[in-house]
């Protein structure tokens, strides 16, 4: 597995708190095309799940957020859910480098799986996700997953999942 190469730059990687929720819920909402879950699913996220979700500040701004968890059912994987990057910071790898300083963690040491589900529209994080596995020289595979008929309002796109793994992360 290659990792990527250090960078010297003004984005600060951190466990995320509960004063981050609101600024990673506008994110959210900034980005125009993740769900936007409540407010206070953010606050959440940003305290109870804080070790496997992950914030990018720059100059005290917000930039960068990953949503994950430990799946209870499977303690080698990483289930990311949300992945959402400030539109001027798209382009640059921002996304992968979070991957990667979340699976840098103590708490996923034991993990040898990352799980996301991806609709068909979101070509970005298709190739995020894709993109980890080759890096990480792994396979990815996707599969159904929820069904647009599983959601409870029409017009939910279907969500597949991307599978990526096994592999030995080496910090």
């Amino acid at each position: 597995m290659v990792k990527t190469r250090e960078k010297t730059d003004d984005f600060h990687f951190q466990i995320p708190s509960k004063s981050d929720g609101a600024a990673v819920w506008e994110l959210v909402e900034g980005t125009g095309v993740l769900d936007v879950n409540s407010s206070y699913s953010y606050l959440m996220w940003c305290e109870i799940f804080s070790e496997t979700s992950i914030v990018v500040k720059k100059e005290d701004e917000v930039v960068g957020f990953i949503s994950g968890f430990i799946r209870p059912d499977k303690p080698d994987t990483l289930f990311i859910w949300q992945v959402a990057v400030d539109e001027t910071q798209r382009g640059h790898g921002l996304a992968t480098r979070m991957l990667f300083e979340l699976l840098d963690r103590e708490l996923c040491s034991d993990v040898c799986y990352v799980e996301a589900t991806v609709s068909p529209s979101n070509i970005a994080s298709q190739h995020l996700f894709m993109g980890l596995a080759k890096k990480m020289d792994t396979s990815c595979v996707v599969g159904n997953y929820f069904l647009s008929i599983d959601f409870p309002r029409t017009g939910h796109e279907d969500e597949s999942l991307y599978k990526i793994g096994p592999f030995e992360y080496q910090k």
